[in-house]
């Protein structure tokens, strides 16, 4: 998981610095040349959606994401682990329900056919990413699950 993880963030921060190169080619070709870059902006949107999701497993498998735990760390340890034990379960219940929506929409974009306006992007990729990324939270919960 380790070795996933590190390669999703290196090649999240590979897309991010391409969405910076593309966003400054896109500025320089409209100021300068008066033309820019079709679909631009809808590529660097794609990227941040990417960016959001894949790294929220991340975040996820670091335990580096946001807590209100100011008041558990004064709890004993039996009640932090009831806590840390429906925090899982709430977490996958909210992260097995997204996967499933997500990933039924996803298909249907992909049934239909569905692209962007401008830049032709076939729309189930950007939608892809919102399923894996809550599969990947899903697969981070209940591989913590045991550590419980």
């Amino acid at each position: 998981m380790n070795r996933l993880m590190s390669a999703i963030e290196r090649a999240l921060a590979l897309a991010f610095i391409g969405a910076v190169c593309l966003n400054f080619a896109n500025v320089v070709g409209r100021y300068g040349f008066g033309r820019s870059i079709v679909g631009a902006d809808e590529i660097q949107i794609t990227i941040m959606v990417f960016m959001a999701f894949l790294g929220a497993a991340v975040v996820s498998w670091r335990r580096s994401h946001l807590r209100m735990d100011v008041l558990v760390r004064f709890l004993p340890e039996r009640f932090r682990s009831i806590l840390r034990a429906l925090e899982a379960v709430l977490i996958v219940a909210v992260a097995g329900f997204a996967l499933v929506q997500s990933w039924r929409y996803s298909a249907q974009m992909l049934a239909l056919g569905s692209t962007s306006a401008v830049g032709g992007i076939p729309m189930w990729i950007p939608h892809g990413a919102v399923t894996l990324g809550f599969a990947l939270i899903l697969l981070v919960c209940v591989r913590r699950w045991r550590s419980l």
